[in-house]
């Protein structure tokens, strides 16, 4: 996978951003986020999402 598509985006995203970079919903982003998919970094409520686990996260399900 191409890192390429996602350069516009900073290391470490939001969950708004991720809903952009995946063109899914706000609900979408939210269950993955719950569920462990993506490995992200939880500060309080607040998530903070590395760009490379969203890469990995494409990779794996692309397999």
């Amino acid at each position: 996978m191409s890192n390429e598509m996602f350069n516009n985006y900073p290391d470490v995203v939001t969950p708004e951003e991720l809903q952009s970079m995946l063109k899914i919903g706000r609900n979408a982003v939210y269950d993955i986020l719950k569920k462990g998919l993506i490995k992200t970094i939880r500060i309080g409520k607040k998530y903070i999402i590395p760009k490379v686990n969203v890469i990995s996260f494409l990779a794996a399900a692309n397999s």
